[in-house]
């Protein structure tokens, strides 16, 4: 899923951005409230966790405004106020699950999981395909010419990333910041690794290529012209 953290605190984004990339979501933080819902409405999100307090606009504000907007994005409140009528007034303002800190990151998870569940009012991608190669965002499997391909979580979550902008080119930088949370280049060749691996899985056994390097620039995936 696509999850976005507003949380001001910057070590509890890391430690909450850090557990749902592990269990292969892409996690995007901001630390303003502003910035959270221009993200919400612009983006495609699934998901959204929320402090209750933030600068530019506090949670039960961003929240009441994404309603106003007619969205139906699930918000789960994570935040410290731990008062009856804290927990009511976010219940009000439309938030979906409330969670008061400190908490326990499986507690989170399956809150994030349960969420996910609950059915959508409107019709949602359950997967994406591009030429002869679909991605099932729910098995978290790729079909390629009816072969099923098994993938690890990192190779799903980078290979969602590609799928879901084609012809896109995608950095090394933002591949690391998606994927692998690094907030800065640390010289590791982890983006290489995985593409390598990616490739003897989607490319190497057919007849045409789909992930592209795009010299000093990043990777690509599109689909034959």
């Amino acid at each position: 899923m696509k999850i976005l953290l507003a949380e001001d605190d910057a070590t509890s984004a890391d430690y909450i951005r850090k557990g749902l990339t592990e269990q292969g979501h892409v996690v995007d933080w901001v630390a303003d409230g502003r910035d959270a819902l221009t993200h919400c409405l612009y983006h495609p999100v699934d998901l959204a966790i929320v402090d209750r307090m933030m600068p530019g606009m506090d949670g039960l504000s961003l929240v009441k405004a994404l309603r106003a907007s007619n969205s139906d994005l699930p918000v789960i409140f994570l935040t410290a106020l731990s008062d009856v009528e804290d927990r009511v007034d976010g219940l009000m303002a439309g938030g979906d699950d409330y969670m008061i800190k400190p908490f326990h990151f499986s507690e989170l998870l399956a809150r994030v999981t349960a969420l996910s569940r609950r059915p959508k009012q409107t019709p949602q991608e359950t997967s994406i395909t591009i030429h002869d190669l679909t991605l099932d965002l729910l098995s978290r499997t790729a079909t390629r010419q009816g072969q099923m391909i098994e993938l690890l979580n990192k190779e799903f979550a980078l290979l969602h990333l590609l799928m879901d902008a084609p012809g896109r080119v995608i950095s090394r930088t933002m591949i690391l910041e998606k994927i692998w949370d690094f907030s800065f280049d640390p010289g590791t060749t982890v983006v290489e690794t995985h593409i390598s691996k990616l490739r003897q899985k989607i490319d190497k056994p057919f007849d045409t290529a789909l992930i592209h390097t795009v010299r000093n620039m990043g990777y690509t995936i599109r689909a034959p012209r």
